[in-house]
């Protein structure tokens, strides 16, 4: 499932092509690709045509849409967008920008038809193999903390409701390391879990948490209400880091089913140091002379990988 760098790099996407565009048409064609949407497949279309995207928003792996209705809709007054289209990619969703004359995506579930730019393609397809994604549209509510409700071009004070609920990220700007750290402290649970519930941080899945472990030097299993304050400071950098390198590169590839909106892989499965690397040399370790083999062990019906002599299993851990 893409993690954070991956929705990060379709949000960049996007945003250079959909941004202040008005949406002419849509056709669904796979209602199963809009059944998060409860009123049906004519109450989304209307809620969409001729509204105008605003802006496209991400906060962890959450991706919306906010928009403004036509001149003469309810937010035609200059007030806050209170709706938005939400994209939830799944294990195979894609939102590709394609010209009216590209043959349609084998695919294809929705078609979004846009205002014409010069240059520009017209269409934003959704295309979702395995239908675990999808397109909805939903209420924009205030944040809690009256920040930006997550990362955008044009920062607003609200957020889609589905993602109300969830941590910033450790690549928000209103990212709180203090508030990251109280409820780390307060869990009684094996870090990995921690980092991998969105209601403590966001956006990070089972590659980056390995990543970010192995990087930090810590184990899974530590015990969060152990965890002293300066390895949660290095945990977080190195989430930082693996990401931003992530993003550098388009985000992780292993197969077919993540691309960006122009239809191209990420490379950074080639720079993974711990994740899927079973049997293989620790590159740490093998630089100091050491040749310590990574680790792969069942976790929450997942596997976490793991170097034993960088990231040494604490006596007391949790799972």
């Amino acid at each position: 499932m893409p993690e954070l760098p991956e929705v990060e790099v379709v949000r960049r996407g996007l945003a250079r092509w959909v941004r202040g565009r008005s949406i002419t048409g849509v056709d669904v064609l796979d209602p199963r690709s809009i059944r998060r949407h409860a009123l049906g497949t004519e109450d989304f279309i209307g809620n969409l045509e001729h509204a105008t995207v605003l802006d496209v928003v991400r906060r962890g792996k959450f991706l919306w849409m906010p928009l403004a209705m036509d001149p003469v809709g309810q937010n035609s007054t200059g007030s806050l967008p209170k709706v938005a289209l939400m994209a939830h990619l799944g294990m195979s969703g894609q939102l590709l920008m394609q010209d009216p004359g590209v043959p349609d995506e084998k695919h294809l579930k929705v078609r979004i038809s846009l205002s014409p730019v010069d240059g520009m393609p017209e269409q934003l397809r959704f295309v979702d193999q395995r239908i675990f994604g999808g397109l909805f549209v939903t209420s924009l509510v205030p944040t809690a903390d009256n920040g930006p409700g997550g990362l955008g071009e044009t920062p607003l004070p609200e957020i889609a409701e589905e993602a109300a609920h969830i941590a910033r990220d450790p690549l928000d700007p209103y990212f709180s390391f203090d508030a990251f750290y109280r409820k780390v402290k307060s869990r009684k649970t094996g870090l990995k879990r921690a980092l991998l519930d969105q209601s403590v941080i966001s956006g990070i899945g089972n590659i980056y948490a390995d990543e970010a472990l192995w990087r930090a030097r810590l184990h899974y299993a530590r015990a969060t209400d152990t965890l002293r304050r300066g390895d949660a400071e290095r945990l977080v950098d190195a989430a930082k880091d693996v990401m931003n390198a992530a993003l550098a590169v388009g985000g992780t590839s292993f197969d077919s089913l993540y691309v960006n909106v122009n239809g191209d892989s990420g490379y950074f499965a080639r720079s993974l140091n711990a994740y899927g690397r079973a049997g293989e040399l620790c590159g740490r370790c093998e630089a100091i002379g050491l040749n310590s083999v990574i680790k792969r062990e069942q976790f929450m019906n997942r596997s976490s990988y793991t170097c034993p002599v960088c990231q040494p299993r604490p006596r007391n851990g949790r799972w």
